[in-house]
């Protein structure tokens, strides 16, 4: 807080100041993927993506004052959900005439380990999504988007790139205030042609990501300065709501993988877990008892299923291939369509669902309740034998949230143990290399959606799949050559089919995401030798309790 850093020179209260940042686009609040914005250049385009970073706020008064500035308050800013409001506070309640803000984090933070930040932080790359992954370092801000049907992608990262807005602003402090800011997001695109120059990823001697940072810059206005409404504070974070029952669940975190955020309402406890783990195997939880959630999630298979469509209770063939169970910890949105926002929740889906298990909550319940070692399970677990769908739901959740995987030859070869053979590091090299022939860069442009620990950045997208408009869930690659068939529908039998998909398959829409937009129609032209070296390295993310 500003508190600690002027608490030696002023003695007297503080006060919150709080940021509105408006996006607009030539005056007018920014409308995401609506593809009739014009650009400087005269292209049509679309922006589907606008993220950035905020760090070291800093207000300076009247004169020769020195400025004021938070080195330990960052907030990230993600404009598809509207304006940004972001609070500062432990300021004097003085006057001020200006004030100042970097977009990015500074350089030691930059490069630090982003496991350390908590599970809410805005550095942590669960809740930002703009973390470079292996190479280290933070998106400090990205937009993207489509121009002209090609799509963009610009990513400006890295020191020399770092942003900075100052704004003459006159803040009188003696209450709590709100200051409007307006970023204008066309100022990005003066002098920068999205159908031309593509994307850019920051590397060092890119003049597109100089210019882009200057016009970053200049794109921040004040629009107005008023008294905050006393009923405009954030809201604070929600506690646990339920005492902790039986012995705490270890869970375990791997370096180098963000902080998940736990259940705080029902806590990981050995009791749930075993309890969740006795009912994901018990076929009672089907309507004619031959069915459980392990049939259709087999652990060999990394709690996958090697059926392109799983069969359920009456012999009806879905519409979707089983996800795979694991690192679900880190995950907020569930099913292929990510139409369920909680693990608890998705888990009494298949359940209820008339061509899986097909079964009805009650009936399941009325079962369970029938067997009184079920029933003592319930009562450690939770206090009181009483069996319901929410505790089902709960308990299914805990022993999910407790298959992890992180021990691959993958996860050795960073910690030492094993090495990659040269076929699996040429592997690595062009799945983390952008597709840029403006910068010479011809890699294979994976780590776009599949960056980071987790092998995937959580979201929705629309990749490109023929007669598919709709956008699904980045699957996790971790266990990949356990997983097949691949797809939402499963469709591509092989980790080959997939490539080749990829390479020079993509169907464009109007839909389509830009970091695969971008690339020419020809596509890629990755060699056999590139794709066989990308399979070397996918199958090194097996994890060693699933290799057969």
């Amino acid at each position: 807080m500003f508190l600690a850093l002027v608490a030696r020179t002023f003695a007297e209260e503080t006060s919150r100041l709080t940021l509105v940042i408006h996006h607009l686009f030539d005056g007018k609040p920014l409308v995401f993927g609506q593809p009739t914005l014009a650009a400087a250049s005269g292209e049509r385009l679309s922006v589907s993506r606008l993220a950035y970073l905020l760090a070291e706020p800093s207000v300076k008064a009247t004169g020769d004052s020195p400025w004021l500035a938070n080195r330990d308050w960052f907030a990230f800013c993600d404009a598809t959900k509207g304006d940004a409001i972001q609070e500062l506070r432990g300021l004097p309640r003085r006057a001020f005439d200006a004030l100042k803000f970097c977009v990015g984090p500074d350089a030691a933070t930059d490069k630090s380990d982003p496991g350390i930040f908590p599970p809410r932080h805005a550095l942590n790359p669960l809740v930002n999504g703009l973390h470079w992954g292996w190479t280290g370092g933070f998106v400090y801000l990205a937009i993207e988007g489509n121009a002209d049907a090609l799509g963009y992608s610009y990513h400006l990262a890295d020191a020399a790139n770092r942003m900075t807005a100052t704004l003459p602003a006159a803040i009188d402090l003696a209450r709590d205030t709100t200051v409007e800011i307006d970023f204008h997001v066309d100022r990005l695109f003066k002098n920068v042609s999205p159908r031309e120059q593509t994307s850019t990823h920051s590397r060092e001697g890119d003049t597109l990501a100089a210019r882009l940072k200057t016009q970053v810059e200049s794109a921040f206005t004040l629009r107005a300065i008023r008294p905050t409404e006393k009923d405009a504070a954030l809201p604070a974070a929600a506690g646990s709501t339920t005492p902790l029952i039986g012995t705490p669940y270890r869970f375990q975190v791997a370096k180098g993988f963000p902080l998940p955020e736990l259940p705080a309402d029902f806590p990981l406890t050995n009791e749930r877990v075993e309890l969740g783990r006795r009912l994901f195997h018990d076929a009672r939880l089907s309507r004619d008892d031959r069915q459980s959630c392990a049939t259709c999630h087999q652990q060999k298979f990394a709690f996958a299923d090697p059926r392109r469509f799983s069969v359920g209770v009456d012999e009806k063939a879905g519409t979707r291939n089983a996800m795979p169970l694991f690192n679900l910890a880190w995950k907020k949105e569930f099913f292929w369509d990510g139409r369920v926002p909680s693990l608890r929740a998705q888990a009494l889906e298949p359940i209820q669902n008339p061509i899986e298990m097909h079964a009805s909550l009650a009936d399941v319940v009325e079962k369970l309740v029938r067997d009184k070692t079920i029933a003592t399970a319930f009562a450690t677990a939770f206090g009181t034998a009483e069996i319901t769908p929410e505790k089902i739901g709960v308990a299914l959740e805990a022993f999910m949230l407790t298959l992890t995987s992180f021990d691959s030859k993958f996860d050795r070869s960073l910690r030492g143990e094993a090495v990659l053979d040269d076929a699996e590091k040429r592997g690595f090299e062009l799945f983390v290399t952008e597709y840029d022939p403006r910068q010479r860069q011809f890699g294979a442009d994976c780590f776009h959606c599949h960056g980071g620990a987790l092998f995937t950045d959580h979201t929705l997208r629309n990749n490109g799949l023929a007669h598919e408009p709709g956008r699904f869930a980045t699957p996790s690659l971790r266990n990949v050559a356990r997983t097949a068939p691949y797809m939402h529908d499963g469709r591509f039998a092989t980790l080959e089919e997939v490539l080749e998909h990829y390479d020079h398959g993509i169907t464009r829409t109007p839909s389509l995401d830009p970091n695969l937009g971008k690339h020419p129609a020809a596509g890629l032209g990755l060699s056999a030798a590139d794709r066989e070296a990308l399979v070397a390295f996918l199958k090194t993310l097996t994890d060693s309790r699933f290799e057969p």
